[in-house]
């Protein structure tokens, strides 16, 4: 009978852990929905304010901007690792976190003081756990990040950038390429990055049919540029923790859904050796009764 009455137990238990996960699933992809969505509406903006500020930079001649210089030598940088505030999201911030070491030891072997600044629980739990100090931390970016709230974390950037404080900023995030798609990864948001392959080709192709575009600059370049950059990296960050913020919530409803059918097997392998059990205890006190009626005749 205790066997019976701990395989109910257990049951009971995996049932409540159970309608835990599956609840959790179906709020991670509520808000995934929600995340989606916002990444979606941002990826137009983002890269057609940096395809135009690769073209102007480009255009205004001998016109140059800080934000475009680039150095030969890297002596000092700024790696900011955005992960989760919460657990239960699978292999997430693993993958996050083992790219964010990677780029750390790679500056290292370079020389290149590199200042840590962590955003998330689980990066500043690590790294605590590594005893590797971070500069700053920061944990009010939730899967719903502002971008006023972002503003503040660029414009500090920029400062620094813009100061001489550092050479370069690299971010470690989950980037979001499709709902079935999400890779980690290091990306270098300052210097500005030049115009990528895809947007050469087009231009070529322009050059190639006779368009070229002329660009005329009022008042003039150098301050156009000096609005459309800072915009440009402002846009590009906050797209950072959007594609974070959607992958955060793909994988905790990849991982809860995946607990929830593990649950669901695990209840149904505990009910079949219970009703086992419970048929060889029924079978052993109907042995019992007929045992005790023959003794009695």
């Amino acid at each position: 009978m205790a066997k019976t009455r701990e395989l109910v137990s257990r049951r009971k238990a995996i049932r409540n852990i159970r309608k835990i996960t599956r609840t959790m699933e179906l709020i991670a992809t509520a808000r995934f929905k929600k995340a989606l969505d916002r990444a979606q509406e941002a990826e137009a903006y983002t890269r057609k304010i940096a395809e135009l500020a690769a073209d102007l930079a480009s255009a205004g001649g001998e016109i140059s901007h800080p934000l475009l210089v680039t150095h030969d030598k890297v002596e000092k940088s700024v790696l900011l690792v955005i992960a989760s505030n919460r657990g239960l999201c699978g292999g997430y911030n693993a993958g996050i976190l083992r790219e964010a070491n990677h780029r750390l030891r790679g500056n290292r072997e370079l020389g290149i003081n590199t200042r840590l600044e962590l955003s998330g629980k689980r990066a500043i739990a690590y790294f605590r756990f590594q005893r590797i100090p971070a500069d700053a931390t920061y944990t009010q970016y939730e899967d719903k990040p502002r971008f006023d709230e972002v503003e503040e974390l660029a414009n500090h950037f920029l400062e620094l950038f813009m100061s001489g404080s550092i050479q370069r900023l690299d971010v470690a995030y989950m980037r979001f390429l499709s709902p079935a798609r999400q890779t980690p990864v290091v990306e270098t948001l300052l210097p500005l990055s030049k115009p990528n392959t895809s947007q050469s080709k087009a231009g070529g192709e322009e050059k190639k049919a006779g368009r070229v575009v002329e660009y005329q600059y009022i008042p003039d370049a150098k301050e156009i540029l000096g609005q459309i950059l800072p915009a440009s990296f402002k846009q590009r960050l906050f797209k950072c923790f959007l594609d974070a913020a959607v992958s955060e919530q793909i994988a905790r409803r990849v991982t809860m859904k995946a607990a929830t059918e593990n649950a669901d097997g695990m209840i149904k392998l505990i009910s079949r050796q219970y009703n086992r059990a419970r048929q060889a205890q029924i079978t052993k006190e109907i042995a019992e009764v007929i045992g005790g009626a023959a003794a009695l005749q």
